[in-house]
């Protein structure tokens, strides 16, 4: 399964916004855009001047760093949420928040999107009582995910339920920390959606 295997902080200094790519870092004084607030590379610092392809590709690869899609897999989505009814870049956003790896990582059990995908793919999640080691597997309404029972004890899932009610999980979402489960209500509208990136220019980006 190809994955960007690059340095996520240099991924966010691109963007020049936290992505929220690493977990507790982001939220630390050792996040490198605290200190390098502009883009990587010789000549980071002067540019200044985007083009209006430029900001519709930014907000694209914005996006897909996010949630930790490549390109191939992210075009699949956009002409899924094409093909739906409703807007297009609503449509988008809905499909890359029913992830699996997104629901664990919205619901708490993991430190960021790159860490539920590990959790994942490791095994230790289930979806209606079958194990799911496929982070990309869409959730649906009325879905019940759950940590293995043999996989409770681990670190990951102790600090979880540890730190339940220090993160805000989407009304969409119900997770019961104590029994390491999650029951989605609902998919998500995009008002509850706070993923901060402005859609319709990834729309206009691809209708060219």
């Amino acid at each position: 399964m190809a994955r960007y295997t690059g340095a996520d902080c240099k991924r966010c200094r691109r963007e020049k916004q936290k992505l929220f790519l690493k977990g507790a870092k982001c939220e630390s004084a050792k996040c490198p855009i605290e200190i390098r607030p502009y883009p990587p590379g010789e000549h980071g610092r002067g540019r200044t001047k985007d083009s209006e392809y430029l900001l519709q590709l930014r907000e694209k690869q914005k996006c897909a760093r996010i949630y930790g899609v490549l390109e191939k897999q992210f075009v699949n989505y956009y002409k899924e949420a094409n093909q739906k009814t409703g807007k297009t870049g609503e449509n988008l956003l809905r499909i890359l928040e029913s992830r699996l790896d997104n629901v664990v990582y919205r619901a708490g059990f993991a430190k960021s999107r790159d860490h539920a995908r590990q959790l994942v793919r490791h095994g230790h999640i289930t979806v209606n009582g079958r194990k799911n080691d496929i982070p990309s597997a869409r959730v649906a309404v009325n879905d019940i995910v759950e940590v293995r029972e043999s996989s409770r004890s681990l670190v990951p899932f102790q600090v979880a339920q540890g730190e339940a009610g220090e993160k805000t999980v989407p009304a969409w979402l119900e997770a019961n920390a104590g029994k390491l489960r999650i029951l989605v209500h609902s998919l998500p509208e995009r008002q509850v959606i706070d993923t901060q990136v402005q859609e319709q220019l990834i729309v206009e980006l691809y209708s060219k």
